[in-house]
Order: C-alpha cells, then structure tokens, then sequence
C-alpha cells in the first residue's frame, strides 16, 4: 500500500467540525486506512483576497491501495460533500484538501502535481506534517519533511529569486523584501554574457564568482533575525557560463566554486521566474527600443539587447541557460536548495504576488 500525506485546511464557518468531518469521511472511504491526524493549528490567511479569517491546518497520513488520481477524486468528493467553492484562487474555504506526498512518487500533470508544488515552504503544511510523519521523505530533495520544515525555520534565512536575463527576478526580488520587510541583495556585478554576446575569458567568470559570493560570506553575515531576498544565485554561476567556457575551464569554475562554497552562506530557499520565448522576446525588444534611458526595468538585458541590434537569435541562449537553472536546481547535492519553486514570469505583477506569497508562508 502506498503512504499518503493529506494537508488539510478550513477558514469559513465552524473550522474544527469541518477539519474532523473531513477526517472521518477519509475513514469511510473503501481502500484508505488513516494512519495519523495531527493536531489543528491556527495560522493567518497567505495570499488571496483581504480580510479573510484565520486557517485552522493540520495533516492527516494515510495508508492506500487506491492510484494517485483516485485518490485526488476521493478529496474532491470530500470538499464537495463540505460545500467547498472554488470561486477565486486561495479565497476562504469551508475545507481545503491537499495531496502532498504519494509514496516516492514525483508527477506533474495540468490536473496533479506530487509533491504539492509549494509544500516545501509553507510552514502551515509542514509544522502539522512533521508532528506526524516527519520522516517521511520529500523526493525532490532527498529530505524528509522535517528537514523541510528545519530549513525553513532558520533564524536569518536567505532566500534567492533567480531567473534568466529578463525574466524580472530584480524587480521581483525587489517587491519581496519590501513586503517581508527584508533585506534586499542584489547582485553586485552582471553576468559576463547575457545572451550570447562575445565570449568572455575564464577571468572574467572568477571575477564574478567573487563578487557574487563576497557578500554571502558567513563570517560578516547579518544576523539581526530577518530575511534576505537576493536576484542571484552564485550555483547559478556554473550553469550560466556553460556556452562561453570550454570543458576544462568550465572544471576550473566549477573547481572555484565549490572550493568558496564552504565560506558564504546557501539559500534555503529558490524561487525560480520562468519566462517563455515570446515574454523574453517583448523584454528585449522594450529595453533595447523604448527604454534603455528611461528605466532600470529589465536592465539585466542590456547586453542581450546589443545582441539585438546586431542581429541573430535573440531568445534562444536564455531559453537554453533557463533550462541549465531548471535542471541544475532539480537536481540533489549539498548545495542545492531543498526547496525549489516555478513561478510564470509572464505577469510581473502576478510573479511578485506568489512569490511574496511564497515567502510569507515560510516566516
């Protein structure tokens, strides 16, 4: 049988009758044995409309033979019998059902994501998680629930929002710490190249490693108990240099990086913007034409857009240095972030909601 994990959620009407209607309903259900429910906690409303009631959120662990999409039905027929809407996105609720953990397995369909995609920093659904099934394990990092919630809970975090050339992680990043009220780090020196401009030397790329680490080292790190939102992630370094560096000097980088890895601080948590050709294209084309003297928007593709004037292709270096990001943060190591999230870049404004949303629900 396959071990579940169900986050659940109420803000509207009789919070605690739902929550325990919602678990003895799950009892009822042919092929699911309840494990565990954890105790209910009471937290504030992330994200959505204003002026919603505070969440009553707990978790509940199960035992299925049922499949993963058989399950997620059994949810919603759950949320329907409790009279959930689903009017507008993260809006108060009678009852809120989440599949986050299915076994070991890792699934992105348009109808069911496993792990749920923001589980790993929301501090609503993993404080109840790890009082019941703390060591049950979390894929995509190789760590259990309870290293999620450790990760998250660190008394200075810091919290990187990267993304190509034009994707808008300055500007994000930017809103972010001002809305957390943190302590905004941008990036002390551009990437040598920012869309397949001329090759830049070995030189070049170590100047810039030690630029972006100089500010993260631990010894002068700031520990006054707030947030760091950065727009760079020095791993990032690596990835972004793979079309200038040949094989060995890219081993040279590579060698540099993980030797000062040690000395700065890592971000516990990446927020990654993801922008598709068309949205990198309308960037370029509005800072190379209309704004290069006006605004600092999108100042990260000064290069790209001389790139632009020269002609050539002028989105695809950044789609394939976006793909570089994805797979490195996807992948598992000691200096990979536990907790990874995609958000669309297309909308700015919408990016900076979620992505404020996303570090709120951590603090």
């Amino acid at each position: 049988m396959a071990r579940c994990l169900i986050g659940c959620g109420s803000n509207r009407g009789r919070r605690r009758e739902q929550l325990d209607r919602a678990v003895e309903l799950l009892r009822f259900m042919p092929g699911v044995s309840v494990r565990a429910v954890s105790h209910y906690r009471e937290t504030a409303p992330v994200g959505g409309p204003a002026g919603q009631q505070p969440f009553l959120n707990g978790a509940c662990l199960i035992d299925t033979d049922l499949p993963p999409f058989k399950v997620l039905e059994i949810l919603a027929a759950i949320e329907k019998t409790l009279h959930r809407e689903r009017a507008e996105r993260w809006a108060a609720r009678t009852i809120d059902l989440d599949l986050l953990l299915y076994d070991d397995v890792v699934m992105d369909t348009p109808d069911l994501t496993i792990p749920h995609p923001r589980m790993a920093t929301r501090r609503f659904v993993l404080e109840p998680a790890a009082e019941i099934a703390g060591d049950l394990v979390f894929p995509p990092a190789a760590c259990s629930v309870r290293d999620l919630l450790d990760n998250i809970s660190k008394p200075h975090p810091l919290i990187a929002v990267v993304g190509v050339p034009g994707s808008g992680a300055t500007e994000v990043a930017s809103v972010v710490a001002d809305a957390v009220m943190g302590r905004p780090l941008h990036a002390p020196a551009a990437l040598p190249t920012a869309d397949g401009g001329p090759r830049a030397s070995l030189a070049r790329w170590r100047q810039t490693l030690a630029a972006w680490s100089a500010p993260l080292d631990r010894h002068h790190w700031n520990d006054e108990g707030v947030a760091t939102i950065a727009d760079y992630w020095c791993d990032g370094l690596v990835a972004a240099a793979a079309d200038d560096l040949d094989a060995d000097e890219l081993d040279d980088l590579r060698a540099e990086a993980d030797a000062v890895a040690s000395r700065f601080v890592m971000p516990c948590v990446v927020i990654m913007l993801i922008a598709d050709s068309a949205v990198i294209e309308e960037r370029i084309a509005f800072r190379s034409h209309r704004s290069r003297d006006h605004t600092n928007v999108f100042a990260d593709l000064t290069a790209a857009a001389l790139v632009c004037d020269r002609g050539g292709d002028r989105v695809a270096p950044l789609l394939h240095l976006q793909e570089r990001l994805l797979r490195r943060l996807r992948s598992t190591g000691d200096r990979v972030p536990k907790a990874v999230i995609t958000i669309d870049a297309s909308d700015l404004s919408q990016a900076a909601l979620e992505s404020t949303a996303a570090v709120e629900a951590m603090l």
